[in-house]
């Protein structure tokens, strides 16, 4: 497939190979939903037990910048982030939720949903408008603690119509040149980080896209990652948690790159454990049946 004729791809064609993945057996899920699990401490107990978040809750508490994974469709990692998020908050916590499910052009929405709204329902159909590939279920309790709360919710997501023009025309196309000097991608993506997103586009999709592809899908992720850092940035009064999927919250590739030197503790929620140093902690989570 030659760049010209990647430019003239559809976005619902583009984002069905991005979002897709590939179909691998059940023993890599992660893999499966690109996601990568892991890293240094790890614990392993049912996760909807109470002295489990408990403990997790304990590591929050205090943090200025905490990103919080998951496996998309995994409800007991839904689960027990949730309860860890509660605990915390009742100690005293007071952070925005920074959230991969709300795209940041809907964040004036999202702050008249937050005014408005008295349920979680209310939330989403305001600030997500036409958007149904999310399992909203999962996130409804959390969207529920930050209403009774007065918790800020954050929306954190490049759009898909947005990450599909940085595939074609680049990261000029949706960051201002303010941004990408701030960010130190004025000359686009470090080589090391773009060759890492591309091995882990292509081992996401078993191999099976057309490399021309591979650059402009890494490129995507990576300005997804930098615009969530962003918007991180942008919280100035209070502490800051990120809820999105394992991939972004990762240390090594992630978010982190973004955020300069500010201190951050990043939680992965996996079912299957990898090498250290992608996550300051993980979680074991059980899997989650799939057909």
């Amino acid at each position: 497939m030659t760049p010209e004729a990647l430019r003239h791809l559809s976005i619902p064609l583009v984002f069905a190979a991005l979002l897709g993945g590939c179909a691998l057996p059940a023993a890599d899920p992660g893999r499966m939903h690109r996601v990568a699990p892991t890293s240094n401490t790890v614990s392993r107990v049912d996760p909807i037990a109470p002295e489990r978040a408990m403990a997790l809750s304990r590591l929050l508490v205090g943090k200025q910048i905490a990103l919080l994974g998951e496996v998309h469709d995994n409800a007991a990692g839904h689960q027990l982030r949730t309860q860890a998020l509660q605990l915390a908050v009742q100690a005293g916590w007071r952070p925005a939720i920074a959230m991969e499910q709300f795209d940041r052009e809907n964040q004036p929405l999202l702050d008249k949903a937050q005014a408005s709204c008295t349920d979680a329902d209310c939330v989403i159909a305001m600030a997500s408008p036409g958007k149904t590939a999310w399992s909203w279920e999962l996130y409804k309790p959390v969207i529920t603690l930050a209403l009774r709360e007065r918790l800020p919710l954050r929306a954190a997501n490049l759009s898909r119509a947005d990450a599909s023009k940085v595939m074609r025309e680049g990261l000029g196309s949706v960051f201002y040149s303010s941004e990408l000097r701030d960010l130190n991608l004025d000359f686009g993506p470090p080589p090391d980080l773009l060759q890492a997103q591309e091995k882990e586009v292509e081992d996401g999709h078993c191999g099976m896209l057309p490399p021309a592809m591979h650059a402009s899908m890494a490129t995507a992720q990576i300005a997804r990652d930098a615009m969530m850092a962003l918007v991180i940035g942008g919280v100035k009064d209070r502490p800051v948690v990120l809820l999105a999927g394992n991939g972004h919250v990762r240390r090594d590739l992630g978010v982190t790159r973004w955020l300069a030197k500010k201190p951050v503790f990043a939680v992965g929620f996996v079912e299957k454990t990898a090498p250290n140093g992608r996550y300051d902690h993980q979680e074991a989570i059980p899997v989650q049946a799939r057909p």
